[in-house]
Parts: structure tokens; C-alpha cells; sequence
């Protein structure tokens, strides 16, 4: 009999570490958008010099929570305040498993007193619908999943499209489409705007840490909208750049956030075995793959907490109770690891990509651009001579900064200007994923660097985590 739920396919595999290591997922996809409108070098270029228009319609799961208690629900199901959390307001979405670490995160606006839309990777909906599903609550829950991977010509649908608007000059695009000047929206906060003939929500937000809105609407008004933001650019004189999802994925790099720490639900009994047994064996987290040259037998291992991330501040501490309090509050005053950017060495990676050029020698793992990742969660070791001082978590190539960037952890020792060395590449030859070919392990040299690393991000962007310095 088939298994019908990740806990029944970890009792077959025996090992987590080994059965993740070894998916046959293949390489992330971000669905139905184009690879690239013109070129990725030029699409990066323009959210930090013209302007970009992002397609977010299609790679993020939707879920709306509404009802009476939604508030009070989800308040206990996250790590954050709700207290400061009014109408039209959104935050970034944190929970923990009761052993204080994280499964994953979204951002949550507030449409209503009852109701709450929350956007992001499947692991933090899987758990929000659990908590829902074997809770008491009265609260309903609608999810709209990610957009097909690989849709084969089957039609999409979506609940909503969503666009984001960014960049020096994004501002002028969203004045053109509104018909005359935006009114001030503050940070995270929410309004109506107008596109043409329609009026559409629109966040003060922005993935590269520049200028711009996000803005959403009924997934029927797509092309519409998105051909007012084009002519809009048109009109303003604006060299507004659609981005693919080759250059997409590497905003982060430059604002600052880990997209994908692995959901840290593989242990722990209560609670977590019962998740396991809820999620079905075709899930996310059954599914999913860890790569890198960090390798250990103990899952908990490749765990994260939010203070690690830089969610530490979000913690609603007046809170009456939520998932994982006790536990977090016994690791607050402890040292704990920090988030850094990594600045790898430009003659290390030519060395990396050289080596595919060469016949007959074996070769380092591939560096693909701009987006080297092969797993859905990436573990590289970051050494100080025989001592693992950190991991490299995800990295990709920046156009903008000319060099290869990666984000990651380090002890709290580790000081901002260390050389370190990033090993690269799979021990043994690689693991068996299906997006990993055979090859040699390279040592890198990467500098630890500030987060977020892009300038404008990091003295410009709104009070966030991304500007948040760890005490």
C-alpha cells in the first residue's frame, strides 16, 4: 500500500536527512512566468536604476482566514503582536513549532476585523491549515496553492493576480496609472489606488529594498492591470523592465531574506507526529530537497529559530500564549547565530566554472546564473580553518555588485570583514537529486558582509528586519 502521509514515508526511508538529500524533485521552478522579458543582466539592473515590474501572480500559495476568532487564531499560531495589527495593515507572518523553531513564513494583511489573507511557500500554510483543521476555532479557511510547476498547457487560474511596482522610478509609473500623485502609504501599510477604470489595493513594499507598491486584485482583471502599468511606464518615459524568473529569485540576495529555511517539522512527538501524519506524503515537506556540502545525520541540525533570521523582534512577548513561547523564551538571552551576507571571491568562482571547460578532468559543481541553487533548502559549511563557523543558505549572482552573494548564518564570533571559506559542492561525488550531476568539492573564499547588502536597502528601506541590527 502506497503511503499516505509524510510520517508513513519517513518510517519506510528511516533516515530524514538521507530521504531529503536524495529527492527526486528536481530544481525550483517559479511557474508560468517567462525566464527572462529581455535579459536578467538588464531586468536586475533596472530595480536599482529605472524600474521593474514583478509578476508575484503565480509562484506563492494564497490563504484567506476568516471568522470570528481568525485574530485570536492566528495571533496563537504565529510568533508576532497582533496588538498593532489594525486594518489595512500587513506584517510578515513567523510560526514555530513548539520547540522554538521555524516552519516558515508569509505576509499577512488584515482585510477586516474577521478576516486575514496570508501569501508565501507552502510550509507555513500546511501548518496554518493543520492548526485550523484539528483546533477548535471558529474561523473558515479558503487556499488557493501555487500555480503548476510544469503546467504541460493546462489552463491557470488564481484567486488574484499580484504585481509589484519597483525601483528609482517606480514612483512615477504608479502616479501615471493613478492619474495624478499616489497619497502617502506608510510601510507595510495598505490603500486603494487606481489602475485605469479599476481601483486596486496596493502595499507600500519592496523585494530589492527600493521604492515601490505591490498591488492586487481579482485574478479576471490581469491583463488589464498589467497593461495600464505598461502603458502607464510608457506615458511617465520610463524604462520599466519586466522581470523573469531567472532574475526574480535573486532580489533577495540584495534586500536580505532567506526564502527557504527548511520547515523544521521532521521531530518531536504530540503535536509535530501528529502534523506528520496529517501532511500527505505528496506535501512540501515530503517532497522537498536539501543540498550542500553540510551533511549531518541529525535533522534538527539544518533547523533555524527566528532569532537566528532576524525575527527576533517580532515576538509578541505580551502575547497570552502562542505556539513555541516557552521555548523561545528560554533561548532569548542565549548567543545565539546571526544572518550575514556573504561576498564570495570572484578568482575562486571563475576557478569553479572554469573547471567545466576542461575534458577529461573532474569538474566542481556547476555555478549556474544567476541562480546557482539546486535544492528547495541549500546548506553549504562556512569554515574558519577546521571549525564550521556558519552555513550559506542561499546564493545567486548580483549584476548590480558584480559578484556572486549568498545568504547564510554565522556564529555570533564571527565579525563583519572575516574571510571565511565556503565549501561548495556535495561530499562523495553528490547526492542522488536528480539536479545534482557528479563532481568535486571547491573551497571558496567569502567575506562576511552587512545585511541587507545593497546600499539603498540598508539606509533607505523602512524600519524591518531588514534594518534591525541583533543586540
Amino acid at each position: 500500500m502506497a503511503n499516505h502521509s509524510l510520517q508513513a514515508l519517513m518510517r519506510e526511508k528511516g533516515n530524514v536527512v538521507e530521504m531529503l538529500r536524495n529527492s527526486k524533485i528536481g530544481m525550483y521552478v517559479y511557474p508560468v512566468v517567462a525566464n527572462e522579458f529581455t535579459n536578467w543582466r538588464d531586468e536586475q539592473r533596472a530595480w536599482r536604476e529605472t524600474a521593474v515590474l514583478f509578476d508575484q501572480t503565480h509562484h506563492m500559495d494564497e490563504l484567506i482566514v476568516e471568522g470570528p476568532q481568525a485574530a485570536e487564531f492566528l495571533s496563537q499560531v504565529g510568533v508576532n503582536s497582533f496588538s498593532n495589527f489594525d486594518l489595512n495593515r500587513a506584517k510578515h507572518f513567523v510560526p514555530v513549532t513548539p520547540s522554538g523553531h521555524v516552519i516558515g513564513d508569509m505576509i499577512i494583511f488584515r482585510e477586516r476585523d474577521d478576516k486575514f489573507v496570508l501569501v508565501g511557500r507552502a510550509p507555513t500554510a500546511n501548518w496554518v491549515q493543520f492548526q485550523q483543521a484539528v483546533g477548535k476555532w471558529n474561523v473558515r479557511l479558503h487556499r488557493d496553492p501555487r500555480s503548476d510547476s510544469r503546467p504541460d498547457g493546462k489552463a491557470i487560474y488564481r484567486t488574484h493576480y499580484r504585481f509589484q511596482i519597483q525601483g528609482p522610478d517606480a514612483n512615477k509609473v504608479l502616479d501615471a496609472m493613478n492619474g495624478g500623485p499616489v497619497q502617502e502609504i506608510k510601510f507595510f501599510h495598505v490603500d486603494w489606488i487606481n489602475a485605469g477604470s479599476k481601483k486596486v489595493r496596493a502595499l507600500r513594499h519592496g523585494m530589492a529594498g527600493a521604492p515601490g507598491l505591490e498591488v492586487w486584485g481579482p485574478y479576471e482583471d490581469k491583463a488589464y492591470v498589467q497593461s495600464v502599468i505598461l502603458q502607464a511606464a510608457q506615458d511617465a518615459g520610463v524604462d520599466l523592465r519586466r522581470v523573469g524568473s531567472r532574475a526574480y529569485s535573486t532580489n533577495t540576495l540584495e534586500s536580505g531574506w532567506i526564502p527557504s529555511p527548511l520547515p523544521a517539522i521532521y521531530t518531536g512527538g504530540g503535536m509535530m507526529e501528529e502534523y506528520r501524519e496529517w501532511l500527505g506524503a505528496d506535501s512540501y515537506e515530503a517532497n522537498g530537497s536539501i543540498g550542500g556540502s553540510f551533511v549531518s545525520d541529525d535533522i534538527e541540525d539544518y533547523y533555524t529559530t527566528p532569532f537566528e533570521l532576524g525575527y527576533g523582534f517580532y515576538i509578541g512577548w505580551k502575547k497570552d500564549d502562542f505556539i513555541g513561547k516557552d521555548a523561545l523564551a528560554a533561548m532569548k538571552d542565549k548567543p545565539s547565530r546571526k544572518k550575514v551576507t556573504f561576498e564570495w571571491n570572484d578568482e575562486d568562482v571563475m576557478k569553479v566554472i572554469h573547471s567545466a571547460f576542461r575534458p577529461g578532468e573532474e569538474n566542481y559543481k556547476w555555478l549556474d546564473l544567476p541562480q546557482p541553487n539546486y535544492a528547495s533548502s541549500g546548506f553549504d559549511r562556512v569554515m574558519i580553518g577546521d571549525r564550521l563557523a556558519g552555513l550559506s543558505m542561499f546564493n545567486g549572482y548580483s549584476f548590480n555588485e558584480r559578484c556572486m552573494l549568498s545568504l547564510g548564518i554565522v556564529d555570533p564570533d564571527v565579525k563583519e570583514g572575516d574571510v571565511l571559506t565556503l565549501v561548495w559542492g556535495e561530499p562523495d561525488g553528490g547526492s542522488g537529486k536528480s539536479s545534482t550531476e557528479r563532481h568535486k568539492q571547491a573551497e571558496i573564499r567569502v567575506r562576511v558582509s552587512p545585511t541587507p547588502y545593497a546600499r539603498e536597502a540598508r539606509e533607505n528601506y523602512a524600519d524591518s528586519w531588514r534594518t534591525k541590527k541583533p543586540a
